[in-house]
Formats: structure tokens, sequence, C-alpha cells
């Protein structure tokens, strides 16, 4: 069976700003929990390779599936200490890409051709581009082959203006993922801030927040 392909930042401080930041545990380790449920295995990159850091905010809020996973040594050096680099990855072996999130994505994930290439392979041949809260802003460049924006006119949801507002980095990060988003073209809809909610639109899954994950990975699962 394919599998998943996992994308996740090298970014550990706000540019400009001494404030750490990184990957967002839950939007890894809940998706990755749910796909495990099925059988459905995963490989993890970045933009970069190897080490990939963890938002230590995010460590504030981790439940039993984040402990579970945070104490697999296996899975955290494939994850986490050894992530693979987009160079040499074959999209056939993948009916999905899924990007995750945490503020470090705003730096790395739009402007990566490596990764877009792979992600608009693995939707060309039929498969999936999903992704989680400020992991969607990975999409935000894909374009199809007519040169349209690949989230052009479809449903998509992502990290709001409200939710940036009240986690206070409103005036620290690069640019407005909401915004960026209905710049494209896309259909963004949002719901009650901080809670879960992920929508699907011709093979396009996206999440709103880091309370999504799981949602995105049954969304997915179901249209399999």
């Amino acid at each position: 069976m394919k599998k998943i392909l996992i994308v996740l930042t090298n970014t550990e401080r706000y540019d400009k700003h001494d404030i750490p930041t990184g990957l967002w545990l839950s939007e890894l380790t809940h998706f990755y929990d749910e796909i495990q449920k099925y059988g459905i295995e995963a490989d993890f990159i970045s933009p970069l390779g190897g080490y990939v850091p963890l938002d230590p905010y995010s460590m504030k809020f981790m439940d039993k599936v984040d402990y579970k996973w945070y104490s697999d040594k296996t899975f955290i050096t494939r994850a986490l200490a050894e992530s693979l680099k987009p160079t040499g990855i074959d999209p056939d072996d993948y009916f999905a890409i899924y990007y995750t999130g945490g503020h470090g994505v705003l730096w790395d994930f739009p402007d990566n051709t490596e990764i877009q290439q792979l992600a608009m392979d693995i939707y060309n041949q039929g498969g999936f581009v999903t992704a989680v809260c400020h992991g969607v802003v990975g999409l935000l460049n894909l374009k199809l082959e007519t040169g349209e924006f690949l989230i052009k006119n479809k449903l998509v949801t992502g990290f709001t203006n409200t939710e940036e507002f009240l986690s206070q980095k409103y005036t620290k990060v690069p640019f407005s993922t909401e915004q960026e988003m209905k710049n494209r073209g896309a259909n963004y809809k949002k719901r009650r801030f901080f809670k879960s909610h992920a929508v699907s639109d011709s093979r396009i899954i996206t999440g709103q927040n880091p309370w999504s994950p799981r949602e995105v990975a049954r969304l997915l699962i179901e249209e399999m």
C-alpha cells in the first residue's frame, strides 16, 4: 500500500524576534495516531532534512496521544531527528501529502519548490494534498498545469486571524494565513476559534487549527 508523506518545519525561531518556534507537536501526533489505526505508514520530510524543532508552547498542551508518540524513540528519531530531504523522494510511493503546522512553517513552507513539486506530482496522479493550521501555507503557491493556483475556488480553511490575535502572534508573523489564502482566490471558510474544523474539496483537505489534525486524517481516510 502507498504511504503518506508528512512535511515538517526546520524553523526554530521567529525571524527578527527572539521567540522560539517549530512544529506544533499535536499536529503531527494526532494525525499520525489516526492513520496508524488503519495500518497506513508515513515518511517524514522537511525542507532541509534532519532536525525538526518543536514549538515549546505546544508542549504545554500535550495529552496522552502526544506522550504516547513522544516516548516512542523510533518515531521521534524518524520524524524529528532524521527527517528526510525532499531530494530523492519518489512521489509514486505516496497517495497523499500532509503539511503539519506550527508558526515555523510560515518561513520555510510557502516557497520551497522541491516540496511543491512533490505535492503536485502526488496530486496529479490522483492523490490528496492535505494540511492543518499554519501548514496550509504550503498550499499557497501550488499551481495547476494551467498556471492557476491549486486552491483557487476551492473550499479550504486554516489558522484564522482571530486565532492569531488571541495567540498574540499577529504582529510577529510575516503574513496572515487567512488573508493569503483569500488572496489566492480560495473559498476560505472558518468556524469558531480553537475548535476542530476540517473541510474537503477536490482531493484537497485542510484543517483550521491544532484541534483539527485528527479530523483531517478522518476525512482523508473516508475519501481514500
